[in-house]
This record gives C-alpha cells, structure tokens and sequence, in this order.
C-alpha cells in the first residue's frame, strides 16, 4: 500500500508563501516595471472588470508563457530576474501560481495580497476593458 503525502492545501499555501513578500494593492499601484499577470476567468473579470496594466494569461498555461527559455513564452518574458506579480480573485490562487514560477526559475515571482478583491476595497481603478489576453 502506498503512502500519499496528504498535508492538505492550508499547508502547501502555507509553504507558497513562506519567505516571499506579496505586494499590497496599493504597492502595486505605485510600482513600475513589474509584470502583472492576471490569472482570474473570464467570468470573474466580467463581474470585476479588468486590472489596468495587467497581462491575461490563463492559469493552465501560465508557466509556458513566462518561462524565458521556452518555446511558448510571450516577449515580456525577457529574463529569469522578471520581476512578476500574479493576481488572482482573493490572493489564494495567485500565491500557489507565483510558487510555481519561483520553481521555473523565475526568483522574484510574487503575488498580490488580498486579490482584485483587495484592490477594488482599497478604492483603486478597474478598467471596462478590452483585456491583454494572451493565449
């Protein structure tokens, strides 16, 4: 019989973050340069409207997107120091997605405490679109 390791998600988002500094929506509102990848569905950003400045890329591709050495990345995935802040609906998916590209390599991958959620109760914009979707 085999074992499964079944530590349950609370501890793997746990571990996501662990030593990483997520960005406050008003951080992120004030920094330039970093890119925001916008992970949520097309449900969500229709409800919400669109994060101005943010890239849309779909969460079931995302590491082929921004690995800087494959095949499928898009142009601003220039380098591995990329500076990236993935944003989710709430900050919960958006933290396991920015672990994943600190695994591929790319260091400086965070992501947005709190979500779009946090953004809009910070009183920041919301674009109507159109979205900087990338597939």
């Amino acid at each position: 019989m085999t074992t499964v390791d079944a530590r349950g998600i609370d501890a793997v988002l746990a571990e996501s973050r662990q030593g990483v500094r997520r960005v406050t929506p008003l951080e992120l509102a004030a920094s330039h340069g970093a890119l925001v990848v916008d992970t949520r569905t097309e449900a969500q950003r229709r409800r919400q409207g669109e994060l101005p400045g943010a890239v849309v890329i779909d969460r079931t591709v995302l590491e082929w997107r921004l690995d800087p050495a494959g095949e499928h990345r898009i142009p601003e995935a220039t380098g591995y120091d990329l500076e990236v802040v993935v944003v989710c609906r709430q900050g919960y998916s958006s933290s396991l997605a920015a672990a994943s590209l600190r695994s591929i390599g790319l260091h400086r991958a965070t992501d947005l405490e709190g979500g779009v959620e946090a953004w809009i109760a910070a009183g920041l914009p919301m674009s109507a679109g159109p979205a900087d979707v990338r597939e």
